[in-house]
């Protein structure tokens, strides 16, 4: 009887040995999930910053975009260089992309003039595309970009 009470709890232990260890992997997959999308959040991060940089440049010049549409959904897909759906110029940085495209021209975006801004001259409004991927994770970031 002895041995029988024994296997019993022997088999009890197992069951929550075996339990306790799909937790723990399933919660390493978890955490290891959650590094890799902030990782490719901080990598997207700096591209739009690298963009940002270089659209900042006083010899930064750019046409009008044809096609001012977000890039598409499967970014994931995209390599350095003039993207042939889009007319994009991919740039490569670190773990990532990015991508300028000028939007428009104008005397007065979001109201600054109303602080005493010189209407003579005029804003050009840049979206700045950034694409950060760590492993199996992408994340996209935008800026838009006015420059004098």
């Amino acid at each position: 009887m002895a041995l029988i009470v024994s296997l019993v709890f022997l088999l009890l232990l197992t069951l929550v040995g075996i339990s306790s260890m799909q937790s723990a992997t399933f919660q390493e997959k978890m955490s290891g999930s959650v590094k890799l999308r902030n990782e490719s959040f901080q990598f997207a991060e700096a591209a739009v910053r690298a963009g940002e940089a270089a659209v900042q440049a006083s010899s930064y010049t750019l046409a009008t975009c044809t096609k001012c549409a977000p890039p598409a959904d499967n970014v994931i897909d995209i390599k350095a260089g003039v993207s042939a759906a889009s007319g994009v110029t991919w740039v490569a940085v670190t773990n990532g992309f990015w991508a300028a495209q000028k939007i428009a021209t104008t005397k007065d975006p979001v109201n600054v003039n109303s602080v005493g801004w010189d209407e003579s001259k005029s804003w050009t409004l840049y979206r700045i595309t950034g694409v950060g991927v760590s492993g199996n994770s992408r994340t996209v970031v935008e800026s838009i970009y006015a420059k004098r």
